[in-house]
C-alpha cells in the first residue's frame, strides 16, 4: 500500500527549512564523490537571489548523494536521480490529488519550456498511487506539455528522499547530487527562481 504524503500546511511550511537542514546532516558524508560543491562564494550568490517564494529554498554546504532507488516511465524503464547526463536538475514529488501542485506544476512546465536543454532539465515525479490516466487528465487541464509522467508509485524514492508532504523540488548537481531542496509550492517561473537556475546552470561542474 502506497503512502500518501500529507500536504504541506503553514506548520510545516514553518518547519521545513529545520527539515531539509536535519536531512543533510544525516547524509552528507554518505558519498564522498558526490560531485559538485558551490562553494562559500557561490552559495552566498544563491542565497542573495533568494526572494518571494524562493525564500524557502534551502541550500546545502555539501552534496547529498541521491538514493540509488529507481523511478519509472509509464512504459515501465527505471531510471535514477543519478541518471543525470551531465545536466543540472530540478526534480519535483508531486500528486494529482495535491492541490499546491496543481497550482505549482504549470510554472515547472513552463521552466522546462523556457530553460529545458543540454544542461538542465525539469523532472515531475508523481509519487503515490497515481494512475497514468490520471496523470494525462491532470497535466491535460493544466496545459502541461513538457514534463514526461514519472512514476514513483510506492513512495520508496520519496520516503528515501525524506518527502514529509508535497510538493517538495529539490534541484540536483551534475553528478546527480542534491545541493538544495524547497519545500511546499513555487512559482518557478518568478524572477527570483529564474535567477537562481540560470546561475547555477552557469556554474561549472
Amino acid at each position: 500500500m502506497s503512502i500518501r504524503p500529507p500536504v504541506f500546511s503553514a506548520l510545516t511550511r514553518r518547519a521545513a527549512p529545520m527539515a531539509a537542514l536535519l536531512y543533510a546532516a544525516v547524509l552528507i558524508g554518505a558519498n564522498p564523490a558526490a560531485g559538485q560543491t558551490l562553494t562559500p562564494d557561490q552559495r552566498a550568490a544563491v542565497e542573495a537571489l533568494r526572494t518571494d517564494d524562493m525564500r524557502k529554498l534551502v541550500v546545502h554546504a555539501d552534496p547529498i548523494p541521491a538514493p540509488d532507488i529507481a523511478f519509472t516511465d509509464p512504459a515501465g524503464a527505471e531510471h535514477r536521480l543519478a541518471d543525470s547526463n551531465g545536466r543540472l536538475r530540478l526534480v519535483t514529488f508531486w500528486a494529482t490529488w495535491c492541490a499546491p501542485c496543481r497550482e505549482e506544476n504549470p510554472s515547472l512546465d513552463a521552466l522546462q519550456r523556457t530553460r529545458g536543454g543540454a544542461d538542465f532539465e525539469v523532472l515531475a515525479i508523481a509519487t503515490g498511487r497515481n494512475d497514468p490516466a490520471a496523470i494525462d487528465r491532470f497535466n491535460a487541464a493544466a496545459g502541461i506539455t513538457a514534463l514526461p509522467p514519472l512514476l514513483d508509485p510506492k513512495s520508496a524514492l520519496a520516503r528515501a528522499m525524506n518527502v514529509p508532504g508535497l510538493p517538495v523540488t529539490v534541484i540536483l548537481n551534475r553528478q546527480g547530487a542534491e545541493i538544495a531542496r524547497l519545500m511546499g509550492g513555487a512559482d518557478w517561473t518568478s524572477a527570483a527562481a529564474l535567477a537562481i537556475v540560470d546561475y547555477l546552470a552557469g556554474v561549472e561542474g
